[in-house]
This record gives structure tokens, sequence and C-alpha cells, in this order.
């Protein structure tokens, strides 16, 4: 659950160089621009390409619904717990994509990110997989299409507008904080969310993908395509969840 992914600097190292000088994408020549973007976008694809592998494969384990559901019954607590876990891991795979002295590092990174997104979804989507049988709706395919028309959306716009949008950081810091109460609060205290809720999360990873997408055109330095894809990654991950809530709730409504 991406609502406590971490938030990606940037301007830390892994610099690609021009003449002993640091440069980002912006200032890089046209053809090697267009080589970062190509392998940031190479990368993502891959990594939705593995989760989508990965999750095929654990949904299709015999038992793997009880198993996860008895886990996370056995106390009010568990679902903390593992969000705790997927934050710590998140942070600790953001700062192994941004090495600046080791290639393997930069891969693990983004491995482990792309599992720790698998192993966090497996609930969701077992939700979706029981909501389905019951209302025929092809709830995980709805939902991923629509996540990848949004994003490709998104992304289009700024690479077509060139905008930055690194003016937004700070508001998405305050909002991540602002949701990451309420839905601690929901977990402690039992209380539900609401449509209103998803709605306004799926709004917020659109302003990520805003956000990472500008970055990537204006902020990354041309060695980072690996941190860069990660990012990228984190936000379709977070709309992905959420929009995946959304068909979910209104899923057999007439």
């Amino acid at each position: 659950m991406n609502q406590f992914q971490s938030q990606h600097q940037y301007e830390e190292p892994h610099a690609g160089y021009h003449h002993g000088q640091m440069y980002t994408a912006a200032e890089a020549s046209v053809e090697e621009r267009a080589k970062f973007i190509e392998r940031t976008y190479m990368h993502l694809a891959g990594a939705i390409g593995l989760f989508v592998l990965l999750e095929a494969i654990i949904l299709n384990i015999p038992g793997v619904d009880t198993f996860t559901f008895n886990m996370l019954s056995g106390s009010s607590y568990s679902w903390l717990i593992v969000l705790g876990l997927f934050m710590g891991v998140s942070m600790l795979a953001d700062r192994w994509a941004r090495s600046s002295t080791s290639v393997g590092m930069q891969y693990a990174g983004l491995a482990l990110y792309v599992i720790a997104e698998v192993i966090i979804f497996v609930p969701l989507l077992l939700i979706a997989q029981m909501v389905a049988a019951s209302t025929g709706d092809n709830i995980i395919l709805t939902a991923g299409v629509s996540t990848m028309a949004i994003f490709s959306a998104l992304t289009g716009y700024v690479m077509y507008t060139k905008r930055d949008f690194s003016w937004m950081r700070g508001a998405l810091v305050i909002a991540g904080f602002a949701a990451m109460g309420l839905i601690v609060a929901s977990i402690l205290f039992g209380f539900g969310l609401g449509v209103i809720f998803t709605v306004a999360m799926i709004a917020f990873a659109a302003c990520y993908i805003l956000y990472y997408t500008s970055n990537v055109l204006h902020h990354y330095h041309t060695s980072q395509h690996v941190a860069a894809a990660l990012s990228l990654f984190s936000a379709v991950a977070l709309l992905f969840w959420y929009v995946l809530r959304l068909v979910i709730a209104l899923s057999g409504r007439d």
C-alpha cells in the first residue's frame, strides 16, 4: 500500500558528468536526454511486468487466500505491522536504487521495491478476486487498464508541455502525512474511509505522477534511470491501489 511511499529526492547522487560537471537530463544533449528517458521507461515497464508476473504466481498458489487472511486477522495491529515493514523496505530500496557506486545495488533496490509492492497488494487482489467471482466483473483487468490509461494521459501531458511540477513537492509531502494519519487512525479505531477518500487518493497519486514525470525531464541526472523508474513505479502502484479499491467499491452497483 503506497500511502507510505518514500519521498524520493532527485537531488541525491548518482549523477552524470560532463567535463567534470554534474548535469541533469534537462542540461544534457538531446540524444543523451532521449536515451535517459527511454531507459527510465523501459525499466518502469520491466518493473510493472515483474509485478504482474509475481502476482499471477502468488495468487495461483493453493491456500494463499486462507493463509493471508488468517495472518492479517490474528491481531488488530497486523496490518499496521505490515505497513510499517513496507515503509522501511521502501526507504531501503530507494536508497539502494540511488547508489552511486554499484549498478547491481541499484537494480537490487528496484527489485526489492517491486517485491514489497507484490506482497502488500496480495490481500487487496484476493478481495478483488472474491468480489469478481460473485459479480462476474473483471475487476483487476478494469482497474489495471484504467490505471495505465490515466498514467499514459498524465505522462503525455507532461512530455508535451514540458512543465516542471517540482513545486508540488511540499504540498505532496503534507498531503501524504495527512493521508497516512487518517489511514493509521482508521486501522486503530476501526472506521472506514469511504469512496470519497479513495477518489481523493487517486487524485493524490495522479499529482505524484505529474511530479515524478516532470522530475524525469528536469531534475534527475542522466545516470539515475533506475531510481527514476522506481519513483514512477511507486506512483503507478499507488494509483492502481486506489483505482482497484474504487472499482471494488463500485462493482455490482446499479
